[in-house]
């Protein structure tokens, strides 16, 4: 048990910093699989899911308009906010992390596809 859980530590520190180190730019591309229900930057309108315009530092359920899940009211009851690794967690499988979601996304699987993701939307402010 202790080795497991020196392992997931270490994974742990290994995984955070690449958060802070994802390509913005291969997060644009990566980001045409959540387009169809999510929308950036200026002028961006809520879709199948809510506009993704400041989500780093926003509280859950917060945008105007957006009709959230239950389960994302509850969070939003709770004070919680996005911050990146919430949003790590959430990318990588939306539907674990968050039960109740009606997110359909499976999820990305490769911690530099999150890390690019996460990099990405920190580009655009919330307006």
């Amino acid at each position: 048990m202790r080795k497991l859980l020196a392992v997931a530590s270490l994974c742990f520190l290994i995984a955070s910093p690449a958060l802070a180190d994802g390509d913005a730019n291969a997060g644009a591309a990566i980001f045409k699989k959540c387009g169809a229900c999510h929308a950036v930057g200026p002028g961006a309108k809520n879709k199948v899911g809510p506009e993704l315009n400041g989500i780093v530092g926003r509280k859950a359920a917060a945008v105007e308009g957006f009709n959230y899940s239950t389960a994302f009211k509850a969070k939003a009851e709770d004070g919680w906010s996005w911050d990146e690794t919430h949003l790590a967690e959430y990318l990588t499988n939306p539907k674990a992390y968050i039960k109740g979601t009606k997110m359909a996304f499976p999820g990305l699987k490769k911690p530099e596809e999150v890390a690019d993701i996460i990099a990405y939307l920190k580009t655009f402010a919330a307006e």
